[in-house]
């Protein structure tokens, strides 16, 4: 399993790695940021077993911080740029349903105190950006926008390093413990983007 990894593992290099990958998945959504942070973490969890000085293996504790840090960094840029690009990124947004109606939920769902919306869309697949898009080309506030992107980058990255850590312990440094661990995190995607997918419910009115 380290050998797959590569030499990076042994390395401080591999923080390097996986913060570019979490950092530039906003806008490439196709890079394997959640698949690298799991096999770190997998290799982690192989060095720790076998007795290993811990500067010979990925350290959880840098691990995490790296990729949660990485993930708020590439929010931040993809909402300034998004609040900065004017008539043409809204026309980009008004031919994309999908965009349009994100913004419009989030919108709605900062407004009324609800950003665990932008922490949901963390673990669905492309929802990052589309929530930190949307969130910079509606022009919502900082302040109601960081503070639900620090926990949704906090709690993705303990999620993929867990997973990736615990199921090297139990399942030792193979392909099936990372396998496993990947189901788990692509299931997370799953039920993410069908909770953004779902209509929102229409609050009461008072009398």
């Amino acid at each position: 399993m380290l050998e797959s990894v590569g030499l990076l593992t042994g390395s401080p290099w591999i923080y390097v790695a996986v913060a570019t990958s979490v950092l530039l998945d906003v806008f490439l959504p196709v890079l394997p940021s959640g698949v690298l942070v799991i096999m770190a973490a997998t290799a982690a969890a192989a060095g720790s077993a076998t007795g290993e000085v811990p500067q010979a293996v990925p350290d959880i504790l840098f691990l995490t911080l790296s990729a949660a840090t990485a993930s708020v960094l590439g929010d931040l840029v993809a909402y300034r740029l998004a609040w900065r690009g004017g008539e043409r990124l809204d026309r980009a947004i008004a031919r994309s349903r999908r965009l349009t109606s994100a913004q419009e939920r989030l919108g709605a769902a900062l407004a009324r105190g609800g950003g665990p919306l932008v922490v949901v869309a963390r673990f669905a697949p492309a929802g990052r950006s589309v929530v930190s898009l949307g969130a910079g080309a509606a022009h919502r506030r900082v302040r109601e926008f960081l503070p639900w992107s620090i926990l949704a980058g906090l709690s993705w990255a303990v999620y993929s390093v867990a997973l990736g850590y615990f199921g090297g312990q139990w399942l030792g440094a193979t392909w099936l413990a990372t396998g496993v661990s990947l189901v788990a995190l692509f299931g997370a995607g799953a039920g993410a983007a069908f909770l953004m997918r779902r209509p929102a419910r229409a609050e009461p009115v008072r009398a």
